[in-house]
This record gives structure tokens, C-alpha cells and sequence, in this order.
């Protein structure tokens, strides 16, 4: 029961999160594509996929996304759960500070971050490559002939490329994400809100400020991790911090909030649909006594 006890809060927050993305992968698509340059708004962008590309495309990286939350979403999950577990000890059962609530989010999200990296690089070069010249695309059959790409043309360590964005960013997004929806599920809890209606309230109050913290850094984030050398060699960004400026030199500060409706209505489902499955899981283990 000892290693139940373990893993039980990394299984569940795996659990939850890949079967969130099984229901949020489409918009996800379409998502990356508008951040890629694609216009028509996303039920253009995604009527312009499945007619050009069939609708299977809008599952494009599927395997790899199941990855990326047996990874990522395995750990942040797991270990916000075990910090805000060691939080509630040292306040004595008090309501902990949102300042500690944003701690453990910034800390399990780094976290998770770089243990997911490679699955979540991925991803992204899997969604990206429908938008390449057919002469140039890599034509992935899976999250193992990516990673197993990657690994040929990069090395091992191109399997990180990108990988200080994508921390930063889930830093920002699960301060967000899982201290507002602590917050908020107190804060609904003392106003009477119970059950199902505080599970979706709240999730859908942490989904907004997930989407704000952290858009700007997964638009970064992308643009460095389906970036190619020219025909120079050189590539078009140096770091974050060289793509952020160029970026906003060129379309202004709000260009790096680019695609914030269609990525609000992705992260917020996810987010309702993780807690949601995460709370059923929780809630039958603790009904047969798990």
C-alpha cells in the first residue's frame, strides 16, 4: 500500500490528462496552425484541414500528445499534489496562502516541463509538418519515428531543443492553472458551490488565467521548436529571448498573444476535462477504499 500510496497521485494525474487530450487533440491543431501563420479564424482553419488534408489530420500527433501527458501531466499533476500535501502539514489543516499555492504550481509545472520535453517537441513537429512544402516534410509515422528523427538529425540533446520556453511556459501555466483553481475552489466552497458546478467553476476560472500566463510563452516556445536552418545554416532565432524581441519588433507586443481564443477554448476544456476525470478517478478509488 506503501507504493499505492506513491504513485497513486502521478497515475491519476496521468490518467486525467491523457484522457482530457483525447477529447481536446482537434483544437490543439488548429491551434498550432494559426500560431504557424494560418488565417481564416479556427473553424476555418479547421474546415481548410479536413478539406485539404481529411479529417484525420485533426488527430495529427495523437500518439504524441498521449506521450507528452504520460509524462508531463504525470508528474506536474503528481507532484503538486505531493507539495500541496507538505503545505497543508506545515499550515496546520489552515487555508495555505495563494502566494504558496502559486509556488507549488510554478515548481511541479518546471518540473514536468523538462521531463516531458522531448514528447512535447514532438508534438509540435508532428502538427507542424502538414504546413511544410511537400518536399520538405518529414512524413512522421508516430511519436517514435519523431523522437527517433530528432535523435538522428539533432542528437539526444536536440530532444531539448526548446526545452528552457517549454518550462518557463508550463511554470506560467500551471501557476495559473492549479493555484487559481485552488483559490477558486475555496472561494466557491464558502460560498455554498459544491460538487460538479465547483469542479467546473473553478477549473473554468483556472483555464482563463492559464491561457493569460502562459500564451506568450508557448508562441515563443513554438516558433523555436519548428524553426529550420536557412540556407545560410544559421537559424532564424537564437534563443526565447531573440524570438520574443524579433517577434514583437515586428508585430507589436500583442502578437506574441496570437491565436488567444482558440488556445482560451483549447486550455480551458483540457482543464475542466483533467479535473473532472482527475476528481472521478479520486472519487471511485476512495469509494473502493484505495
Amino acid at each position: 500500500m506503501d507504493v499505492w500510496k506513491t504513485i497513486k497521485p502521478f497515475a491519476n494525474g496521468g490518467l486525467s490528462g491523457m484522457g482530457a487530450t483525447c477529447l481536446i487533440q482537434p483544437i490543439d491543431i488548429v491551434k498550432v496552425r494559426i500560431q504557424l501563420g494560418a488565417t481564416g479564424g479556427p473553424f476555418g482553419v479547421a474546415s481548410e484541414i479536413i478539406k485539404k488534408e481529411g479529417f484525420g489530420t485533426l488527430y495529427t500527433g495523437l500518439s504524441a500528445g498521449l506521450l507528452r501527458q504520460a509524462t508531463y501531466t504525470t508528474a506536474r499533476l503528481g507532484l503538486f499534489n505531493i507539495f500541496m500535501d507538505e503545505l497543508k502539514k506545515r499550515n496546520a489543516g489552515q487555508p495555505i496562502p495563494l502566494i504558496e499555492k502559486a509556488g507549488a504550481g510554478l515548481a511541479a509545472g518546471g518540473l514536468g516541463a523538462i521531463f516531458g520535453s522531448p514528447a512535447d517537441l514532438s508534438l509540435i513537429r508532428m502538427q507542424a509538418d502538414g504546413t511544410l512544402p511537400v518536399a520538405e516534410r518529414r512524413n512522421y509515422k508516430g511519436a517514435g519515428d519523431a523522437l527517433m528523427s530528432i535523435v538522428k538529425e539533432d542528437g539526444v540533446m536536440g530532444l531539448f531543443r526548446g526545452a528552457g520556453p517549454t518550462a518557463v511556459r508550463a511554470m506560467a501555466l500551471n501557476m495559473g492553472m492549479l493555484a487559481s483553481n485552488e483559490q477558486a475552489k475555496e472561494i466557491l466552497k464558502s460560498s455554498g458551490v459544491e460538487g460538479v458546478p465547483n469542479t467546473l467553476g473553478a477549473s473554468a476560472i483556472a483555464g482563463f488565467f492559464a491561457s493569460a500566463f502562459s500564451l506568450p510563452f508557448d508562441y515563443v516556445k513554438t516558433q523555436l521548436q519548428k524553426q529550420k536552418p536557412g540556407p545560410d545554416g544559421k537559424l532564424p532565432f537564437s534563443g526565447a529571448m531573440d524570438c520574443a524581441m524579433k517577434t514583437v519588433a515586428e508585430g507589436g507586443p500583442l502578437k506574441l498573444w496570437t491565436g488567444f481564443p482558440t488556445y482560451y477554448v483549447r486550455i480551458a476544456p483540457h482543464a475542466m476535462f483533467t479535473l473532472m476525470i482527475l476528481d472521478f478517478i479520486q472519487q471511485t478509488q476512495k469509494a473502493n477504499g484505495l
